[in-house]
């Protein structure tokens, strides 16, 4: 009998949905809010009740009963660090992610709906990859400034995703395979995956610049702009998330638009765009030592991967470090599907995310 599973991931701006029937998808959505919708919340969770509506609307509208469904899983958010996978979501998680301690991400949303849908059905609900997702060597966590760890923030749903699939392409298993994934968006970030754990990764402010983020910059770049009176601290975050990277040297953030100026003959749209792949290749070589060059593939996954601008030339600087492998898209509602999927016909355990669970994660993280 097949598994039918709705699947939510809230975005800052959107809501996504999906509901599978087994891998088959029935249907995807991308719902967009409009700030004057979102205005009058004053905090994310306060919008719970319009993102929920949202949902069962258009469960509804595509002839898909909630009755119907086998399991409801959400984009896992900022819990305390914990291994990736499957997490049956509990009263004990959604009082973790309605706390004032838990930081506000729009991801944590997505246990919180997934479990009111699928609780009065008397139905797992899950999330899976979650974006607080750790699983660091000890060594990866350390920094040059006492008290300061390395945190584990990556973009670990679609990463392990596409790892999986590229997996499925050469033939061999995800769990006993070395892999390095460059997921290239919105943000970039550059993770190194041994045998199914991200063991290592440069997150998205910590690398190569994207299309909208600036990337790594020396530090002392950082510190005189901060002091040099121009910015505000929320006007910085902006320049550095929002309205760096592409968006800020081209004044665009579409890989598009940018391939046709190009070809147009913009040079300078050119040099910047060939700057983009040459630090995301410098981002791959950076992480290529930490399973001491033990590496089965590197894979190029997101949507700019969509760009044969930039996989060529990430290529062409990589390709003897070992094979790579294209996947482009960020394939999160499928990540999130399968996810469950597996845990569904018992081919992968999932956690229950509890208190011994919370306190092994810091044991081990501390």
């Amino acid at each position: 009998m097949p598994y039918k599973i709705l699947s939510i991931n809230p975005g800052s701006t959107s809501t996504k949905i999906a509901v599978y029937e087994d891998a088959k998808c029935l249907f995807v959505e991308n719902m967009s809010h409009k700030a004057e919708e979102l205005t009058p919340f004053s905090n994310l969770l306060d919008q719970f009740d319009l993102r929920k509506r949202y949902v069962e609307k258009s469960v509804k509208e595509h002839a898909v009963e909630l009755t119907e469904l086998a399991a409801v899983v959400g984009r896992g958010g900022m819990l305390r660090p914990m291994q990736g996978g499957g997490y049956l979501v509990t009263t004990e998680m959604i009082n973790e992610l309605r706390s004032e301690n838990t930081q506000p991400h729009a991801s944590n949303l997505g246990a919180i709906i997934a479990w009111s849908i699928a609780e009065p059905l008397g139905i797992p609900a899950y999330i899976y990859d979650a974006v607080s997702s750790d699983e660091f060597k000890d060594i990866a966590h350390i920094t040059g400034i006492p008290g300061i760890l390395r945190e584990s923030f990556c973009h670990v749903l679609n990463a392990k995703a596409s790892a999986r699939k590229a997996a499925g392409k050469m033939g061999v298993n995800y769990r006993e395979k070395n892999f390095i994934v460059a997921h290239l968006g919105g943000g970039i970030s550059v993770s190194v995956h041994e045998k199914g754990r991200i063991v290592d990764a440069i997150q998205a402010d910590g690398g190569p610049f994207s299309t909208e983020r600036a990337g790594s910059v020396p530090l002392h770049y950082i510190v005189d702009l901060c002091y040099s009176g121009k910015y505000t601290q929320k006007e910085l975050f902006s320049v550095l998330n929002t309205n760096g990277g592409l968006k800020g040297l081209l004044g665009t953030n579409d890989c598009r638009v940018i391939e046709q100026r190009i070809a147009d003959g913009d040079e300078y749209a050119r040099n910047i765009f060939e700057a983009e792949a040459y630090q995301i290749a410098k981002g791959i070589g950076e992480m290529y030592p930490v399973l001491c060059g033990d590496i089965d593939a590197i894979i190029l996954t997101g949507g700019m991967a969509y760009s044969d601008f930039i996989t060529s030339a990430v290529t062409g600087r990589v390709k003897k470090l070992a094979p790579v492998i294209v996947i482009p898209g960020e394939n999160e509602m499928e990540s999130l599907t399968l996810g469950a999927l597996r845990i569904l016909k018992g081919e992968e355990n999932y956690s229950t995310y509890t208190k011994d669970v919370r306190d092994r994660c810091n044991m081990a993280n501390n």
